[in-house]
């Protein structure tokens, strides 16, 4: 997320962008692959506090406060540099986060897996029949009397300007907006119901081979829901969540068998660690440096702009905020610091 939001330049190569519209890139994985893992880490959490004698009641009092202080973070960061009230962004990734962790949790503490499938089906099929069937006021029936999805005239940027007029990402819609946080949080169940399966007594073998097998039956599901719903980061369609979902348990596949099945733990996986035992931070310390400051636009324009190609200037420069960001949380590892909500 710090590589993709720090590009430069117009110039990032197109796998650092998000799709236009519909459609997908390896951009418009990242925040949807990070709400999955979100939904694996709460179950192993809860599991663990559980055991450690702690009731459903104080878990949810742990939820709730967690999920405040996300949301309010999220905030505090949208209102940087000028903190203005009449264009203050409410919604935004961090918002996001919030809303559907502590949905997936409840959700989580208080149903079975069997009811938490039928959370997944409901959230899902529910924001398709809305978005599809519903008339959005002013423009009409999607499909019929307007194209389906379009960017100002869907039920989505129609609530969202109800909701918060002048508090949009982009003035008249929002890619975080309220109504597209339904499939969100069906994200962050695949998450859980991914935790139950690697929770199981099955053999290390078997639960890979599982959750490869079901990734990959995802992605062409998401593929061809896409044909009817399309595959859409900025309204996060139901497609869009089966599609991103299933990419991201492939990839979980790849990783539980690579570090806990053959133990392949080697220079390539400590970054990784340092940078995911502080990820919210090390999000945090990047939008504060470009959002305070504004050093970052200043440093291109006299270092890597002279680069040539464009290309290769903004990916350079990617990688340097990323370097940057990683030196605290580094330093925060090695004195065993973790920021917990």
């Amino acid at each position: 997320m710090i590589l993709v939001n720090n590009p430069g330049s117009t110039a990032a190569y197109w796998p650092l962008k998000h799709a236009q519209w519909n459609g997908w890139t390896p951009t418009d994985l990242i925040f949807p692959f990070f709400l999955f893992i979100v939904g694996v880490s709460l179950v192993f959490s809860f599991e663990s506090r559980m055991r450690r004698g702690d009731s459903r009641r104080a878990l949810v009092l742990h939820t709730l406060r967690r999920s405040a202080t996300i949301f309010v973070i999220g905030l505090l960061l949208n209102g940087l540099p000028h903190f203005d009230p009449a264009s203050w962004r409410i919604p935004g990734v961090l918002q996001r986060i919030a809303v559907a962790y502590l949905a997936a949790a409840l959700i989580t503490l208080y149903s079975s897996r069997r009811a938490r499938v039928a959370w997944i089906a409901a959230l899902l099929l529910g924001y398709w029949l809305l978005m599809r069937f519903v008339p959005v006021p002013g423009y009409g029936v999607p499909h019929r009397d307007i194209p389906l999805l379009d960017p100002m005239a869907n039920l989505a940027a129609h609530l969202d300007r109800k909701l918060m007029s002048g508090h949009l990402w982009e003035g008249t819609r929002d890619p975080e907006g309220v109504l597209s946080t339904l499939p969100a949080i069906a994200t962050v169940l695949c998450g859980v119901l991914t935790a139950g399966w690697l929770r199981s007594n099955r053999s290390p073998r078997r639960k890979a081979a599982g959750m490869l097998a079901a990734g990959i039956a995802g992605v062409a599901a998401g593929e061809i829901w896409g044909i009817w719903f399309p595959i859409n980061k900025n309204l996060w369609t139901s497609s869009y969540a089966v599609f991103t979902a299933a990419c991201a348990l492939v990839c979980l596949a790849i990783c539980y068998w690579l570090v806990d099945v053959k133990l392949n733990r080697s220079w390539w996986t400590h970054p990784l660690v340092i940078f995911g035992s502080n990820a919210i931070a090390a999000y945090v310390f990047s939008e504060v440096l470009g959002g305070t400051f504004g050093w970052k636009d200043r440093i291109f324009q006299r270092t890597f702009a002279h680069v040539t190609p464009p290309g290769v200037a903004s990916l350079l420069y990617s990688l340097a905020v990323v370097g940057v960001c990683f030196l605290p949380v580094w330093w925060m590892y090695r004195r065993q610091i973790f920021l917990k909500a």
